[in-house]
């Protein structure tokens, strides 16, 4: 439990695979519900009386407060030290999960979500810098593969594991299972991980940095989140809502947001630099931006993130409204992505090595963008899980390459004294691209889908205006309206003809979705070429003085 004073960990006295699976099931346990809850949904409203509104703070409140943190709690990992941020999150979001699976009312539940977001901010940066300061070498590569798969496997677990205890117990049990497997965690952190942190950094805050950063990160993701609902600039309606407060203006609360997004990165830069320059505590230490492999590697981890789950997003509602498939149904399905990313992930680290990262994060590019459009050419309203599944296998096994590796050669330059704000920055970078992803890849499907269903209701007969409003209504809330086409006269050609439009409006995402990663692939060729060698050092501009080693990958 004692603090590291050097920039590198030795091994842990237990076994130097020890520590993994505590660290690994942290992980699972916040990226898991990020998707566990959509599953739980429907129950959550019948239950203690969700409007839509609410339905969606639910959601997309766990994931503003996490995206804009993270920059704040991975520096507060290399100050305090990484494990002990990790230990705090892991307390902060059990204590969330009890709160969100008592809750009597709306209200309450919300409130236990925005606290799991500072949970899940706590946790992922100093998960992963944790695991950059204790693994060096061979070892290293297989921890990030091992690491990446988790992410990988465990998004495509939440709806099998929500569907399941939803169907089996109860809503509630989706938050529930955190009091049972937090403890294991806390007493795995306690147990086998050593407490690292930077033993130079200044103890301090940088209060003006920290407070427009989260305020850039926040309304950025709130932009990109709602802006789908709400309008992207000019306001959809009057009756706009947020926790009582009517939204009265012409402009869209996503505009606005995107304004404050835009002057508060400006003069987080601002500020940041000038506090530097007269040596002053920062948040983020810029120069970090001048390692290649550092800068030129997040860029490629937004843009395939823009792409990377943006199936996960569309292919369980099509399993749901097209097919009928019920929640734990479309779980097994999706099964296959998470089998193929836990399958790669270890390997991936093998393989990088041997070969460097480089190669193994093409290689699960390539395959992801396989995997994307095998999917997205199968689907059709006769289609089956069992049609899917090799492509979702193929698909999980790039995740499983690609996502590890693509972090393990973003920090390989970086200092392991800064591991906190280098996994901080891509954690920053890849929340920040799967926002943007849902969004446009979100309004690829409404667009696409209520033009598809339009045309061909307007075909069967259906009147312009008629045909307008169904079309509306299937994108808003496709699971609720599929089941009452059948009842419309001419009802089973209008649902054959929505099936069919569904399932084109998912190809198009499918396609598009592919573009992202296969523009990912290649803006790795943007990346360093000693990358892949053995030797790194870190490629700044500023000597970083005595006794701090760039990590060797």
């Amino acid at each position: 439990m004692a603090d590291v004073a050097a920039p590198t960990a030795p091994a842990p006295t237990h076994g130097k695979w020890t520590p993994m699976p505590f660290i690994a099931l942290g992980v699972a346990m916040i990226i898991v519900d990020g998707t566990i809850v959509n599953v739980a949904i429907p129950s959550i409203i019948k239950s203690i009386g969700l409007t839509t509104t609410d339905a969606e703070w639910v959601n997309s409140i766990y994931a503003l407060v996490f995206a804009s943190l993270l920059l704040t709690t991975g520096r507060l990992g290399d100050i305090f030290g990484r494990r002990n941020m990790f230990l705090l999150g892991t307390v902060v979001f059990v204590l969330a999960s009890g709160v969100a699976a008592v809750a009597p009312n709306p209200g309450v539940l919300i409130f236990g979500r925005f606290l799991q977001g500072i949970g899940g901010a706590l946790i992922l940066p100093n998960s992963l810098s944790t695991v950059n300061s204790l693994y060096q070498g061979k070892d290293r590569n297989i921890a990030f593969g091992i690491w990446g798969a988790t992410i990988g496997g465990t998004a495509a677990l939440g709806p099998l594991l929500g569907g399941w205890l939803t169907t089996s117990f109860s809503w509630r049990w989706a938050f529930l299972i955190n009091l049972i497997i937090g403890p294991i965690i806390i007493f795995g952190l306690l147990m086998y991980v050593k407490n690292t942190k930077d033993p130079r950094a200044k103890r301090g805050v940088d209060p003006f940095g920290t407070l427009l950063s989260i305020l850039a990160l926040g309304a950025l993701v709130f932009a990109l989140i709602e802006g789908q609902n709400y309008g992207w600039w000019h306001s959809k309606g009057t009756d706009l809502s947020f926790f009582g407060i009517t939204w009265k203006w012409s402009i869209a609360p996503s505009g606005v947001a995107f304004v404050i997004a835009a002057l508060s990165t400006i003069g987080f830069i601002l500020v940041e630099r000038r506090r530097a320059k007269t040596s002053k505590i920062v948040l983020l230490d810029f120069e970090l931006f001048n390692i290649r492999s550092f800068s030129m590697g997040n860029v490629a981890a937004l843009i395939v993130q823009l792409g990377e789950f943006g199936l996960l997003f569309v292919l369980p509602l099509f399993l749901s409204s097209v097919l009928g498939y019920s929640a734990l149904k479309i779980g097994v399905v999706l099964l296959a992505l998470a089998l193929g990313a836990f399958f790669a992930g270890p390997t991936a680290g093998q393989l990088a090595a041997k070969f460097g990262g480089r190669p193994i994060v093409r290689v699960g590019m390539v395959l992801e963008v396989i995997g994307i459009l095998g999917i997205a050419f199968t689907v059709s309203p006769t289609t089956t899980g069992w049609a899917l599944a090799p492509w979702l296998f193929v698909y999980g096994l790039g995740v499983g390459f690609a996502t590890a590796q693509l972090t393990s050669v973003i920090l390989v330059d970086v200092p392991v004294e800064e591991s906190g704000q280098g996994s901080a920055v891509q954690s920053t970078a890849r929340q920040i691209g799967a926002a943007l992803g849902t969004a446009v890849l979100g309004a690829v499907l409404v667009t696409s889908l209520a033009n598809q269903a339009g045309k061909r209701f307007v075909a069967l007969g259906v009147p312009q205006g008629q045909a307008d409003q169904l079309a509306h209504a299937i994108t808003r809330a496709p699971s609720e309206v599929f089941p009452t086409l059948a009842a419309m006269p001419n009802g089973h050609q209008l649902l054959a003809a929505a099936g069919d439009a569904f399932a084109t409006a998912t190809r198009y995402v499918g396609i598009v979705a592919a573009g992202f990663v296969f523009l990912g692939l290649i803006a790795t060729l943007l990346l360093p070429r000693d990358v892949d060698s053995g030797d790194h050092t870190a490629a700044r501009n500023s000597d970083p003085g005595p006794g701090v080693d760039a990590v060797a990958a």
